[in-house]
């Protein structure tokens, strides 16, 4: 009775083994997830290498012609901000909640150097050992980068960008000092504390032609930035509106500076990215 149960068990056993056995013979390898694409580009104006990561839409992707507009994200790695503003990218042209764009997110060396201008505040440069550095980084993009994305991709002469908090305030200058850059700068937070909020006061300076298609900014601010220097840029913006700009404040009080991100990004590509109507054909 004892040796049956032994060869019982033993078969039992030997069944069980083979079959792990073949399981961990078909079972193939993991492979990488591939969500976009990623290079190096040796900058000169920078004086570094730096690593640009893209996100194409299907609409891209399906098509040998298709040319697409492009939108810029400092903080654009993928241990920063890359892969979830690339996920709102996917899943708003999918739902026909925005316009596709090629996403182009710049990886970061030195977030605080390249992000801030220069400031004569003491404490602001106590934040890094290198500060003041936007004018070169603005340069880099639109010596180098910019003519590099037109290069390798099917691009259009649209261009946006998009930054939240230091990259915010980036977004802001940007628009300040040279609004011909892009088409449409989206600023979630931008931390116009800067330099005891001189952009607020140099933003009342800013000119743009009236000839031409209007500029977009889209600011957005949470529970930790809606006080009186808010207030005075969203002030200067109305003012400025009209023909040239189109101007959008959103207040998020629900949000702090550490959540604001996503659901404001959200809501801006939902905003300024909208889908065009689709004109019906007129019935005769």
């Amino acid at each position: 009775m004892f040796r049956l149960s032994f060869l019982w068990f033993a078969l039992l056993f030997g069944f069980a083994s083979a079959a792990n056995a073949q399981n961990a013979v078909k079972s193939p390898a993991a492979a990488p997830l591939v969500i976009g694409q990623t290079f190096t580009l040796n900058s000169k104006v920078m004086g570094e290498m730096r690593r640009i990561n893209v996100y194409l839409p299907a609409a891209y992707q399906d098509s040998a012609t298709l040319r697409l507009p492009v939108l810029y994200m400092p903080d654009g790695g993928l241990k920063e901000d890359f892969l979830h503003v690339a996920g709102l990218v996917q899943v708003l042209t999918g739902n026909e909640g925005m316009r596709p764009f090629i996403l182009v997110g710049i990886e970061n060396t030195q977030r605080r150097r390249d992000m801030t201008g220069p400031t004569t505040n003491a404490e602001d440069k106590k934040i890094a050992p290198k500060v003041g550095g936007s004018a070169t980084f603005r340069q880099f993009i639109r010596t180098e980068l910019m003519p590099e994305i037109t290069r390798r991709y099917r691009t259009t002469s649209e261009k946006a960008i998009v930054g939240e908090s230091l990259a915010g305030l980036f977004v802001l200058e940007t628009m300040v000092l040279e609004p011909a850059l892009f088409d449409t700068y989206v600023a979630i937070d931008p931390s116009i504390w800067w330099n005891n909020e001189q952009l607020v006061n140099q933003a009342g300076s800013l000119q743009l032609k009236e000839d031409g298609a209007p500029k977009t900014l889209y600011v957005a601010t949470s529970s930790d930035a809606q006080g009186p220097a808010a207030q005075r840029l969203d002030q200067t913006m109305r003012a400025k509106a009209g023909r040239a700009l189109k101007w959008y404040y959103a207040p998020m009080p629900q949000e702090t500076h550490a959540t604001i991100y996503h659901p404001a990004a959200l809501q801006a590509f939902r905003t300024v990215f909208k889908p065009q109507p689709v004109a019906k054909p007129t019935s005769h």
